[in-house]
């Protein structure tokens, strides 16, 4: 397997391999035009969007600055809204449903690195998929940890670090996020 196939199946990779090194360069380059341009270029701000991420549904926007490692692992619905200073980790999918906001300084990291110091200093690393449902609003500097589920209809509170799995129809908060309350649908 390359070094790509293996950040891509969650298993250890080196990211310093020529073609995700150079992949993480286009990156760059595509966050940092977008992250320059004005309000009054919408549709290059789309067009940036659109090219960087997997896939996007209607009515994106993303406020600037906005950072991530490669894009393409990144997958929006509809509606989608992303305030200030939004950092998204995506060597494995990110993938966010419709109608959904993220505050100020929301992080989301399918990025992780191993817990035992040989391996970590070999300079492998891994990636676990992170998924959240439609409907969600995600408070402002909220943190979501690799490998967790959002379900629909949740709200996460400011400032909470979601570590685990969160259930459908729940708001959440602290760090670790916990259930509050639940939702009651109308």
């Amino acid at each position: 397997m390359t070094e790509k196939e293996k950040m891509l199946a969650g298993e250890y990779y080196l990211a310093s391999d020529p073609q995700l090194t150079e992949e993480r360069q286009k990156t760059r380059r595509l966050t940092r035009l977008y992250n320059q341009s004005t309000e009054e270029q919408p549709q290059e701000r789309d067009r940036l969007i659109r090219e960087l991420f997997g896939s996007v549904g209607k009515d994106c926007y993303i406020e600037p600055t906005f950072r991530c490692d490669y894009g393409y692992n990144i997958r929006v619905g509809d509606n989608f809204y992303a305030n200030f200073d939004c950092v998204m980790l995506d060597v494995c999918e990110i993938t966010i449903g419709d109608n959904c906001m993220l505050a100020p300084r929301v992080c989301i990291y399918a990025a992780t690195h191993p817990i035992d110091a040989p391996t970590r200093i070999s300079l492998l690393e891994y990636g676990k998929p992170v998924r959240i449902g439609n409907n969600v609003w995600i408070g402002g500097n909220s943190v979501i940890a690799p490998g967790v589920t959002i379900g629909d209809n949740v709200v996460v509170g400011a400032g909470s670090v979601v570590t685990k799995d969160v259930p459908d129809n729940v708001v959440v908060v602290g760090n670790p996020a916990r259930i509050l309350k639940k939702i009651n649908e109308i």
